[in-house]
């Protein structure tokens, strides 16, 4: 039995403890705020609105904690069989965790507690606000909450087809589809601000989570850190070759590209490695190719 650090072990509490107070945020948001509001977002979240909207809502509707467990359960099955995709404890822990953060949230929480359920562009903002916020400190510690990320992943498989467009068309058509179950066009509106909110406040606290980054790694230990990266992120890593000027040594240079929201996982990686890494790090425009944008003519 491989013996665990104190370092490491107090490392891994203090990200789980981060990733539930992440998701206790985001059920909140939803159950307190947004359900009272009887507004729809998009994601897995949405998909279980729908549901116990047209089940009959307050008056006994399907709970939205059962139907996400459900969607999310498929998903995690369907993805493993059809591209064998691997997901981490912390992934499964999140998507679990947040099915049941929001059974607990939609059962103590009293309805309408902040008295904002009149106010539906206020319940919008500050709903979409704190979700973004919560998912975002979920990502922040390498969770994932699965859901229509799962999808992106499935279609990317067999299509060309990049995950944000896969993402927000999904988001399109399940708010869309709120109309269809006695919704007024003002909720479809009020949840398309929702899906606005909660995205910009995801991308400000990830420092633009949807775009990426370049970071240019010089250590000694350029091996470890290059095969940590690969199994642990499974980023693609390429090595550059190097030499100081003034030393004139030759060295090795880890270039890694990947999503923003990766940043803080390959950080902790290098850290455990090596910390006297030099490391810099630059904001990427454009990323296409395997595993980011697909290039159009």
């Amino acid at each position: 039995m491989i013996p665990i650090s104190r370092k490491l072990l107090l490392r891994t509490i203090k990200e789980y403890a981060l990733i539930s107070f992440g998701l206790m945020l985001y059920s909140f948001a939803w159950m307190g705020i947004i359900l009272p509001a009887e507004i729809v977002g998009g994601g897995v979240a949405g998909m279980s609105m729908l549901v116990y909207f047209a089940t009959g809502g307050a008056a006994g509707g399907i709970p939205v904690a059962y139907t996400m467990f459900v969607i999310n359960g498929v998903l995690l099955v369907v993805a493993a069989f059809l591209i064998g995709i691997k997901f981490s404890t912390k992934t499964v822990f999140a998507i679990f965790g947040l099915a049941f953060f929001m059974g607990v949230m939609q059962s103590l929480v009293p309805p309408d507690l902040l008295g904002l359920g009149n106010d539906r562009l206020l319940s919008a903002i500050l709903g979409g606000a704190l979700s973004g916020m919560g998912i975002s400190i979920c990502f922040s510690q390498g969770g994932s909450t699965g859901g229509t990320d799962i999808i992106a992943m499935i279609i990317n498989k067999y299509r060309s087809i990049s995950y944000g467009k896969v993402i927000m068309f999904c988001d399109f058509i399940i708010i869309g589809l709120s109309y269809f179950i006695g919704n007024e066009i003002t909720t479809v509106i009020y949840s398309y601000v929702l899906v606005g909110v909660s995205g910009y406040t995801l991308d400000a606290v990830l420092a633009g989570n949807r775009q990426s980054s370049q970071i240019l790694i010089i250590s000694k230990k350029y091996d470890e850190i290059a095969s940590r990266i690969s199994n642990d992120v499974h980023r693609g890593v390429t090595m550059l070759d190097g030499s100081g000027y003034y030393t004139k040594e030759p060295m090795k240079v880890v270039m890694v590209v990947c999503r923003k929201n990766e940043t803080g996982v390959l950080f902790r990686i290098i850290k455990d490695c090596d910390p006297n890494a030099f490391i810099t790090v630059g904001s990427v425009m454009g990323v296409y190719g395997l595993g980011f944008e697909t290039l159009n003519k």
